[in-house]
C-alpha cells in the first residue's frame, strides 16, 4: 500500500446558487516516501488546488485521500492539527516568513506551536539551519536576507519537525537560476532523506530534477511519468528524539505577542498611553473621593471621642418598651405629673425627646463590646431658651449636658464646666463681650423651658465651646452645656425631675465602635445628628465620586474602541503570518490566544502606566494641597491600583476577542494568497 493514495478526488468551487466549477476531476494518484514528484501544468490547470487538498489546507472535496492509511477527509480539528505538525511541511514560492521574527524564531515557530521546550527547539532549529548553510544568520530578520537565504529559511521551517511529506509551491519561482539550482539540490537531498517531496511548478527545468512528473490539465491527470529514482539515502534531517506533540502554551503565546508588539513599538506605546488616560482618571476620582471622605472622618474624630457611640430613643423603641407593659407614665402627662421632657408645643421645643426606660438601658448594656454607658440630656428649641448677661437676653437653640463625647479640641478658651458652671459657644460669647475670652469667669443666668415649665439658674462661664469642623447642631447654632449634676440640681430647685434622653456607649476598643453603631441601628435606636449627617454627606460624596468615575470611564470605552481598531488592523497586517501558522499546525484556538495575549499585554501596560501616572499626580497634588491647606486630598490605595490594572486588562481583552475571532476564522489558503 502506497504512503499516500488519492482515490476519485473531485473538487468543486461554488459560482452561484446553482452552479459549481469543477476544479479537480476524478484524480487518481499514489505516492511513496523517497519520491521527488513534480506536478506541472498551465495556470488554472488545478495544480495549486491539488496541492492545497493534499496538504490538508482545503478539506472540502469529494473522494478520499489516504495518508499512511488514514483518510484526512474524516479528520477532526485535533487530528488535522497533528497532521500538519507531524506529517506535512510547506515550502512557499514567496517564502512567507514572519517579518518581525528572527531567522531562528521563524524556524522554531512550528515547534513553538507544539510546545516543545525552548532548549530543544533552539538546538533542533540550529541543526537544520547549519545543514542548509545558514549558521551565521540565526538572529537576522528576513529583510536582511537574500532570496536564496529566505527560501532556505522556509525549507528549514518545513523540515524542523521532521515531517513525512514536503509540499513545495513553486520553490524556485522567485529565484535566479544559480540560486534555483542550489535550492533544488537541497530538495533532492530532502527526498534522499526518505521523505515524499511534492513540488508544484510550471518549470520544465524544475521537473527535470524530479523522479516523477505528474501533468495536470483542466483538473485531470493527463500524464504520470516515472523517471530514475534517487538511489542515495541519507538521514540528514531526521530528528533523533521526537517529543510528544502538544499545543501552544499561554507563555509561548505571550512571547509571540511581545515580539509582534516590539515590531510596532511606537504604535503600541501610543495605544497604551491612550488607554492609561482612562485608568488614571478613574483612579484619581476614586482617590479624591476617599481623600475627602477621610478628611471628613478625621475632622469628626478630632471633635468627638471615636470610642463613643450615641443612642437616642425612637418611636420604634418606645413602642417596644410600651409593648412589654413596663413603661411608666412620664411626668407631665394628662395627670399633671412633672418631669415630662416631650412636648406637643412646636413653638417652644422642636425636638421630640423620648426618655430612656430601665429596660432600654439594660438592653444597651447587653450590646457586645460596650464597656460603659453614660446618660445625658439634650434638647433643641426655638425662642424659649436664653442666657441673660448684663440685663440682656441672648437666645440659643441647642442645650445639652456635657459628656465624654466632647474632646479638648472643642474648648476654644477656658475649660470644661464643673458643678455650677456652663460653657457657651463662641458666637454667643462674642455677642456678650468684646471678645469671647472675656466671658470666662463671668456669671450668667440660664433660662430654659422644659415641657413648658421654666427653669433658671445662675452659673459661671468656665469655657468657650467650639464644634470646629464637626457636623451637628452645635456647629451651626448657639449652644449652652453644663454637667448632668448641674442640670439635675437645676430641675430639683424648680421642683422638676429630669430623665436622660441620650446615652453614650463606650466601646472596649475604637475599632468596635462601628459594630456598636450597627447594632444600635438594628435595634431601632437613633444615632447622633453628627453620624446621620456624616452618613448623608458620605453617601452624597460616594454618589458624586461614582458619577465622576463614570464620566472618566467614558475614556475607557474610547480606549477599548481604539484597541479593537488597532487589533483589526493588526489582523489585516498579519494575514500572511496567520496563514503560515495554520499551515504548520496552528489551531484556531492558538490564533485566538496569540491575539488575545496581545490585547492582554496592551491592557496590562495601560493599567501599569495609568497607575504610575495617577500615583505621580497624587503625590504632586498632595504636596501642593498640604502646603496650602495643611492636609492631603488624594488618597490612593493598593486596592485602587489593583482595580485600575484589572479593569484595564479586562477591557482590553474583551476588545481583543472580536479581532482574535476574526483572525481565527481566516481561511489559510486565502490568508496565504493575500499575503503573497
Amino acid at each position: 500500500m502506497a504512503f499516500v493514495e488519492v482515490n476519485n478526488l473531485n473538487k468543486y468551487y461554488p459560482i452561484s446558487d446553482n452552479n459549481r466549477f469543477h476544479a479537480l476531476k476524478d484524480v487518481q494518484l499514489s505516492f511513496d516516501k523517497g519520491e521527488l514528484v513534480s506536478i506541472i501544468g498551465e495556470s488554472g490547470s488545478g495544480k495549486s488546488t491539488l496541492m492545497n487538498v493534499l496538504g490538508g489546507l482545503d478539506l472540502k472535496f469529494e473522494g478520499e485521500i489516504l495518508v499512511d492509511g488514514e483518510n484526512i477527509g474524516h479528520f477532526k480539528e485535533k487530528e488535522m492539527v497533528a497532521f500538519h505538525k507531524e506529517k506535512i511541511g510547506f515550502i512557499f514560492q514567496s517564502f512567507n516568513l514572519v517579518p518581525h521574527l528572527s531567522v531562528l524564531d521563524n524556524v522554531t515557530l512550528a515547534m513553538t506551536l507544539s510546545n516543545v521546550d525552548g532548549k530543544t527547539r533552539k538546538a533542533r532549529a540550529q541543526e537544520v539551519l547549519e545543514h542548509l548553510g545558514l549558521k551565521d544568520h540565526y538572529q537576522k530578520k528576513p529583510s536582511q536576507l537574500s532570496g536564496g537565504q529566505k527560501q532556505r529559511v522556509a525549507i528549514a521551517r518545513a523540515l524542523v519537525n521532521d515531517p513525512d511529506i514536503i509540499i513545495a509551491d513553486e520553490p524556485t519561482g522567485a529565484l535566479d537560476s544559480q540560486t534555483s539550482d542550489q535550492v533544488l539540490d537541497i530538495i533532492q537531498d530532502i527526498a534522499k532523506d526518505g521523505k515524499l517531496v511534492i513540488m508544484v511548478t510550471h518549470s520544465e527545468r524544475v521537473a527535470s530534477r524530479s523522479t516523477r512528473v505528474v501533468t495536470i490539465d483542466d483538473g485531470k491527470i493527463i500524464n504520470d511519468e516515472k523517471r530514475e529514482n534517487l538511489h542515495e539515502h541519507t538521514d540528514t534531517f531526521k530528528i533523533k528524539e521526537r517529543q510528544e506533540n502538544k499545543n501552544l502554551s499561554f507563555f509561548a503565546a505571550i512571547r509571540m505577542a511581545l515580539l509582534n508588539m516590539k515590531e510596532k513599538l511606537g504604535r503600541n506605546i501610543l495605544i497604551a498611553l491612550g488607554g492609561s488616560i482612562g485608568i488614571m482618571s478613574v483612579i484619581l476620582m476614586l482617590a479624591l473621593g476617599k481623600g475627602v471622605n477621610d478628611y471628613l472622618t478625621d475632622t469628626m474624630n478630632e471633635n468627638v471621642n471615636p470610642i463613643i457611640s450615641e443612642a437616642r430613643m425612637t418611636e420604634e423603641t418606645q413602642e417596644d418598651t410600651e409593648g412589654d407593659g413596663e413603661a411608666e407614665t412620664p411626668a407631665g402627662d394628662p395627670d399633671g405629673k412633672p418631669g415630662n421632657l416631650v412636648t406637643n408645643n412646636p413653638a417652644v421645643q422642636l425636638s421630640k425627646n423620648i426618655p430612656f426606660e430601665e429596660t432600654n438601658i439594660a438592653e444597651l448594656e447587653t450590646i457586645p463590646h460596650v464597656d460603659n454607658i453614660e446618660l445625658a440630656y439634650t434638647s433643641f428649641s426655638m425662642g424659649s431658651d436664653t442666657v441673660a448677661y448684663e440685663e440682656e437676653n441672648h437666645s440659643f437653640m441647642n442645650f445639652g449636658t456635657i459628656s465624654a463625647n466632647m474632646t479638648d479640641s472643642n474648648i476654644l478658651h477656658g475649660s470644661f464646666p464643673e458643678f455650677g458652671e456652663v460653657i457657651i459657644t463662641e458666637e454667643m460669647a462674642n455677642n456678650m463681650a468684646d471678645t469671647a475670652e472675656d466671658m470666662i469667669g463671668e456669671e450668667v443666668e440660664v433660662k430654659l423651658s422644659v415641657d413648658g415649665s421654666p427653669l433658671s439658674g445662675n452659673y459661671t462661664v468656665s469655657g468657650i465651646y467650639t464644634a470646629g469642623s464637626a457636623i451637628g447642631p452645635a456647629s451651626a447654632f448657639d449652644s449652652v452645656f453644663m454637667t448632668m449634676d448641674t442640670f439635675t440640681d437645676m430641675n430639683e430647685e424648680n421642683d422638676l425631675s429630669v430623665e436622660p434622653n441620650v446615652a453614650y456607649l463606650f466601646a472596649d476598643e475604637a475599632s468596635n465602635s462601628q459594630l456598636i453603631k450597627d447594632e444600635l441601628n438594628d435595634l431601632g435606636y437613633g444615632g447622633s445628628s453628627t453620624d446621620t449627617l456624616a452618613a448623608t454627606f458620605t453617601q452624597m460624596l460616594d454618589i458624586f465620586t461614582y458619577i465622576l468615575s463614570g464620566v472618566a470611564g467614558i475614556s475607557l470605552f474610547v480606549s477599548a474602541i481604539m484597541i479593537l481598531t488597532v487589533l483589526y488592523i493588526s489582523v489585516v497586517e498579519r494575514t500572511q503570518e496567520i496563514g503560515v501558522i495554520k499551515a504548520i499546525g496552528g489551531r484556531n484556538k492558538d490564533i485566538r490566544r496569540i491575539f488575545v495575549s496581545e490585547s492582554f499585554l496592551i491592557g496590562l501596560f495601560s493599567g501599569l502606566l495609568g497607575v504610575g501616572i495617577a500615583s505621580l499626580i497624587s503625590l504632586g497634588g498632595n504636596i501642593a494641597v498640604e502646603n496650602l491647606f495643611g492636609t492631603t486630598i488624594l488618597h490612593m490605595t493598593p486596592t485602587y491600583a489593583l482595580f485600575g490594572i484589572l479593569a484595564s486588562i479586562i477591557i482590553s481583552v474583551i476588545a481583543g476577542v472580536f479581532p482574535a475571532n476574526k483572525a481565527a476564522r481566516l481561511d489559510p489558503i486565502e490568508a496565504l494568497r493575500r499575503g503573497d
